[in-house]
């Protein structure tokens, strides 16, 4: 049987052990107190990667003593929601572990909405992605978010010492840690990266004695690995799409070229790309999305490594691109309105009238042909009645949605505000 790397070796039990995340699970805290008195809501934590979050789902559930059961987003569907839940309805409650919730699609976590507010399962979900803005509010009011912090310098000293003088592995090395600089600013405030990184270190020092020289020459080769089904996946497709929507084309070339170094997938660039040309730029530049989008067919047919260049190209072009989210919080919003309000009906003078009864009902009666007055333009409603007046695209304070917001101003005064 393979022996456990060192960071499982190691991982807590009880929040007596847990290092960091004091606020959340220190003497006194709003989660440690409700651990204790065994009344725990559903919950989220939020937080960067190797911080804790899976470590405390599995304290809870050993202090619950409840049957604890594991999805991760990744690789589990609906049916595999609705088996546990059945299991858990048969044990009369569970805990539901869901990592990296966030890529759950809308029905995958519509499953869950039942079975939480029912009680049927406590929910523990995980992500390392803002939750207001990847879980659905539906289920998000549902739960408590706690927020988790990147590891102190000091909670990585104290994980450095324990692991040497607990771990009976390391114990039997006798390592002795001289210099720690070099581990804690590889870790970056990631537990599971140092005990990764403190075990590879320890598996191919010659004596030992640990030192900032020794630790940069054994990471050095690792460091230029690039795990494309990873965190460091995710955690750099983030950063190269923050640098992009922070107007900085420096940064942008750079995560791309950790990516290409990496060997990522072309088209996953390329399509990451058309994404951010709408939800990023959209009517601020709608050229943008015509360069994504023609990036993503280039690369498709050219491949590495002459696509370097293409990926390039367009990402320094959306990174120096006039920025807009109006489009994306446009259909936001309205995707909002539609779940609070349902199928509010179609006013009747917009309605299809293919069948005499219909226009006897006066479907479509009083339809006004846009092309027929001037400028192709009359004023009526096209919203429900009661959502009329209602604004969901504002354009933003840019040259071209600046266009945008005269014209619709122009037009619609009297009815939208403008």
């Amino acid at each position: 049987m393979p022996t456990p790397p060192l960071a499982e070796r190691l991982r807590p039990t009880s929040l007596d052990e847990l290092v960091g995340q004091q606020h959340l699970t220190g003497q006194g805290s709003i989660l440690r107190i409700a651990i204790e008195n065994k009344k725990l809501p559903s919950i989220i934590l939020w937080g960067p990667p190797g911080v804790g979050k899976t470590t405390i789902a599995n304290i809870i559930a050993n202090a619950l003593h409840l049957p604890f059961y594991t999805l991760s987003a990744i690789s589990s569907g609906v049916k595999e929601i609705r088996d546990a839940i059945e299991s858990a309805k048969e044990q009369n409650g569970a805990i539901l572990f869901i990592d990296e919730i966030h890529r759950f699609n809308k029905s995958q976590q519509d499953a869950l909405l039942g079975a939480v507010e029912k009680g049927i399962i406590t929910l523990i979900g995980a992500t390392t992605e803002n939750p207001s803005f990847e879980v659905n509010s539906a289920l998000l009011s549902r739960c408590q978010v706690y927020v988790l912090k990147s590891l102190a310098e000091i909670d990585l000293d104290l994980l450095l010492q324990t692991a040497i003088s607990k771990d009976p592995m390391l114990v039997a090395k006798k390592i002795v840690i001289q210099e720690s600089d070099a581990l804690k600013r590889l870790a970056g405030g990631d537990a599971r990266k140092l005990l990764n990184l403190l075990e590879l270190v320890c598996d191919q020092i010659t004596n030992h004695i640990i030192t900032n020289d020794v630790v940069m020459q054994i990471a050095q080769h690792k460091m230029a690995r690039y795990d494309k089904t990873g965190e460091q996946h995710y955690d750099i497709i983030s950063a190269f799409i923050k640098s992009m929507r922070g107007s900085d084309p420096n940064a942008a070339v750079y995560w791309l070229a950790r990516m290409i170094e990496g060997g990522e997938d072309v088209k996953f660039i390329a399509r990451r790309m058309v994404i951010f040309a709408s939800e990023d730029i959209g009517n601020a530049n709608p050229n943008a999305l015509l360069l994504a989008t023609n990036t993503f067919q280039a690369v498709n047919v050219i491949g590495y490594p002459e696509s370097r260049i293409i990926l390039s190209h367009c990402a320094i072009y959306l990174a120096t691109s006039p920025k807009s989210n109006a489009a994306y919080m446009a259909i936001e919003d309205a995707l909002e309105k539609v779940r609070k309000t349902g199928d509010l009906p179609v006013p009747l003078h917009l309605r299809n009238a293919p069948t005499k009864m219909m226009k006897e009902m006066n479907y479509g009666k009083s339809y006004q042909y846009a092309h027929h007055f001037e400028n192709n333009f009359v004023l009526q409603q096209f919203l429900p009645d009661d959502l009329s007046g209602t604004t969901f695209y504002t354009p933003q304070k840019n040259h071209k949605e600046e266009e945008i917001r005269r014209f619709l101003k122009e037009r619609w005064k009297d009815i939208y505000n403008y």
